[in-house]
């Protein structure tokens, strides 16, 4: 797994995740398993900003419409380093629509940027970072998001997974898609801060 970049005042993501125990590994066991699964998903050049990336890939597109409705796209295009846990298209459309829609607004676009920070964290965290993180803590590991509030990390037979402030889990599909101010992972749900 590469780098989740550990985001520093500025941020975008947002999301809703909740974490699912199972049998208990060896915590050299399971960072093993999750770095070896997160690794055959990794990119491996940076191809622009993390909005020039995630406005270059299909899956992204509701996001990128987000960053934009909130204000967000000259932060992230910013220098960072940023680690952005961003909600594929499918993960938006778990969300309801009328609420998607109302977020979308002008007048919630404070409301949206917080949904946004949750999911950026300062600094250049890839897959292997966090997963070493996660094993070093006894199985979890907290991540302080740009907007303040915490997302905990859990891995679990080779699969990462993020807990939102409401228990919500939320699962990493895809990790180290580099930028060149920071790491993008994939993630299947939006999160949802306090």
């Amino acid at each position: 797994m590469k780098s989740l970049i550990q985001i520093s005042a500025a941020a975008l993501l947002v999301g809703m995740t909740g974490a699912c125990a199972q049998e208990a590994t060896t915590d050299t066991e399971t960072a093993d398993m999750a770095t070896t699964d997160m690794d055959s998903m990794a990119t491996p050049e940076a191809a622009g900003t993390i909005v020039e990336v995630a406005q270059s890939d299909p899956q992204f597109s509701t996001l990128v419409s987000a960053v934009t409705a909130a204000g967000l796209g000259e932060t992230l295009s910013g220098p960072g380093p940023f680690t952005v846990f961003a909600p594929t298209n499918a993960a938006f459309e778990k969300v309801d629509s009328a609420t998607l829609g109302s977020l979308m607004e002008p007048a919630n676009k404070e409301k949206l940027a917080g949904i946004l920070t949750y999911h950026v964290v300062s600094g250049n965290v890839d897959a292997a970072a966090l997963t070493k993180m996660i094993a070093d803590n006894g199985g979890t590991a907290e991540l302080t998001t740009v907007n303040g509030e915490m997302l905990t990390a859990k891995a679990d037979g080779g699969t990462v997974t993020l807990t939102d402030a409401a228990g919500n889990t939320s699962t990493v599909t895809a990790t180290d898609v580099p930028a060149t101010n920071g790491v993008i992972h994939a993630i299947d749900t939006v999160l949802m801060p306090s």
